[in-house]
């Protein structure tokens, strides 16, 4: 991890391309792996840093990246999720968490909000308060407009692109959650949550895949439950017009330490099984993902 100023944050994301072009109308997303934490943001923060990154989908974007030998882009997010969360509405705010007035179009009673996990997020994963004293409205507006509405920005271009030149466009939006073990939960976490918005915002046949193969290759597999899919698998999901968008949520048991944030030993192991995960996924015939209309005419 790297601490720094924002000029740190440049690019604040950064978009992986095939060598050879891309050859996939599927965009594979990892917007909460960022790991670099401006240094006046841990100063404002009564966390330290290790605290601030239990909101981490740590190296998810590791995980994922044979998609780009796979012929698909792959974006990531470079900011943390506890600095700006762009799997959420561009001003889901917490008005408490500011000392001065929100804008009116300001949305501050989502149930996201409500939990202290907005697009500023007031708390991280483990309910720990991020901030010592209130934040000023220009400094939640300004990220917004520098981290969350580019990254937006860009990753609608290459969903058109996808769509442009395919007739169809797939997000796979990539996440990690904790273990059971850091949750202290009684009951054993699955190993992969694969979230569709209970059927919503992809076609079957993709979730039904992703299921099936990973089962196959020996891992645990539940549906929407705890994970359905949030802002961005709901946004950019609409199957009835060939937008498809399923969430894949990792259990971090199963690649890292959850408490030192280091690779454990079965990293390269689980990269390899997701890349065959991703390559089954990649290979459904596009002609089962185009619009409805298309396939009725």
């Amino acid at each position: 991890m790297q601490t720094s100023g924002d000029t740190e944050l440049e690019p604040p994301y950064d978009v992986l391309l095939p060598q050879d072009g891309i050859t996939s109308p599927f965009v594979f997303n990892s917007p909460h792996s960022g790991r670099t934490y401006p240094k006046a943001f841990v100063a404002a923060s009564r966390l330290d840093t290790m605290t601030l990154r239990r909101s981490e989908d740590t190296f998810v974007e590791e995980l994922f990246s044979g998609v780009v030998g796979l012929g698909a882009p792959l974006m990531h997010a470079r900011f943390p999720r506890a600095y700006v969360d762009v799997n959420r509405e561009a001003y889901e705010l917490d008005p408490t968490m500011f000392d001065g007035r929100l804008p009116s179009f300001a949305n501050t009673r989502s149930m996201r909000v409500a939990g202290g996990l907005g697009t500023i997020a007031r708390i991280v994963a483990d309910g720990a308060e991020i901030y010592s004293v209130p934040i000023s409205v220009a400094e939640g507006l300004d990220r917004i407009e520098r981290y969350y509405k580019p990254y937006h920005r860009d990753l609608r271009a290459l969903i058109r692109q996808a769509y442009a030149s395919f007739g169809t466009a797939i997000v796979v939006d990539c996440h990690s959650m904790p273990s059971a073990r850091v949750t202290q939960e009684n009951r054993r976490r699955p190993d992969f949550v694969l979230g569709d918005r209970y059927g919503t915002s992809c076609v079957s046949i993709l979730t039904d895949i992703a299921q099936e193969t990973l089962q196959r290759l020996g891992y645990s597999v539940a549906r929407n439950k705890p994970y359905a899919g949030g802002y961005i698998t709901e946004t950019y999901g609409s199957p009835r017009d060939g937008l498809h968008a399923l969430q894949i949520e990792v259990n971090r048991s199963l690649y890292m330490d959850e408490l030192r944030y280091v690779r454990a030993g079965g990293f390269a192991w689980l990269v390899a099984d997701i890349t065959q995960l991703c390559r089954r996924l990649t290979s459904v015939s596009v002609e089962a993902l185009r619009p409805v209309r298309a396939a009725a005419e």
